[in-house]
């Protein structure tokens, strides 16, 4: 386990697969998700015997308050490609519907995981895609951790009726340790 002061990151187990699905679910959260279709039980089965199968390039974790041991959220990083040293950052807080905020818990598990992916696996890059209107998302990554839009995909979602802008934004690893210095 990857262990904060508040929360920690542990690997995803079966049992955590309900919440996961139920989270995943809830509509508010699911309008952010690439993935926008309602998941079964069975989807999330199916797409935790696909992470055994590729822990190689995805890491991925259930987020734990420390003090109850209770899952509170979901985080990893996704797709990485070792020749670039770049990997897709996804990450909500379940409990409460907070999805981003969440009595804190966000800040520090977010920070365990991007110095995991710094320190632990070598990356140079943690980028994510996020829609325009994933506001929430997009300032928290930004102003808490200083993440850079790299572009702009136009029109790249559909929700309710309309079409949406995505960005890409993403932090190097030089631009997090000078972040951390200052």
């Amino acid at each position: 386990m990857i262990k904060g002061d508040v929360v920690g990151l542990r690997a995803v187990e079966k049992e955590d697969l309900k919440l996961f699905r139920d989270w995943r679910n809830i509509v508010d959260f699911r309008r952010n998700f690439r993935e926008v279709r309602e998941l079964s039980l069975t989807d999330q089965e199916k797409w935790f015997e696909s992470l055994q199968s590729t822990k190689h390039i995805n890491f991925m974790f259930t987020i734990v308050e420390l003090k109850t041991n209770k899952p509170i959220g979901a985080a990893g990083l996704l797709y990485i490609n070792w020749i670039n040293r770049s990997g897709d950052f996804s990450f909500y807080i379940g409990e409460n519907e907070s999805y981003i905020d969440g009595e804190g818990y966000a800040k520090e598990a977010a920070e365990l995981l991007i110095n995991y992916g710094f320190s632990n696996l070598n990356l140079n890059k943690i980028w994510m895609e996020l829609f325009e209107f994933d506001i929430n998302k997009l300032d928290f990554f930004k102003n808490e951790f200083n993440f850079v839009t790299d572009g702009k995909l136009r029109e790249n979602c559909y929700e309710g009726g309309k079409y949406y802008d995505s960005y890409i934004i993403s932090l190097l690893k030089k631009e997090h340790e000078n972040f951390y210095i200052q």
